[in-house]
């Protein structure tokens, strides 16, 4: 295999958010045990995102990697997310622990999402009723954001 540098003249524009410093603070919960649904009821959760994308006036931004729940729909210039902000995502991977199942096991809410009235639990539970998936109770442990990460320098 080789690897070329290539130089590009200007940064390329994210469609998707990103937390940074500066951003809201985030809540970040793992879920345990980790919720593991069959390969078609995650597909079914992708298209049923994609009916009620943000592009297209709704509020969910699907993606092989999990579903974000915008604030409104992407009203910006050339497709970007204007006035809409992230509220949180639901992470999975695919083909653990098997092939053909998909692994939640994080949930990631914004201040912006703690703001409008969502929990980790409540995002994981608009996730899981777009297909009619109930969560099963006890899955994520902490609700609240930590005060302080002690393993990251301000």
């Amino acid at each position: 295999m080789t690897v070329h540098a290539v130089e590009i003249d200007t940064p390329p524009a994210h469609r998707s958010f990103r937390l940074t410093r500066g951003s809201q603070p985030r809540t970040t919960s793992e879920v345990r045990p980790a919720l593991v649904l069959p390969e078609r009821e995650a597909r079914a959760l992708l298209a049923a995102a994609g009916r009620d994308d943000v592009r297209r006036g709704g509020c969910w931004a699907a993606g092989t990697a999990g579903v974000q729940l915008w604030s409104g729909s992407w009203d910006g210039a050339a497709g970007s997310h204007g006035t809409a902000v992230p509220l949180g995502s639901v992470d999975w991977s695919y083909d653990t622990p098997v092939r053909h199942y998909v692994t939640i096991y994080r949930v990631v809410l914004t201040g912006h999402g703690a703001g409008a009235g969502e929990s980790t639990d409540s995002l994981l539970a608009r996730v899981l009723g777009l297909v009619d998936v109930q969560m099963p109770a006890g899955r994520l442990p902490m609700q609240a954001a930590p005060t302080r990460d002690p393993f990251r320098s301000r």
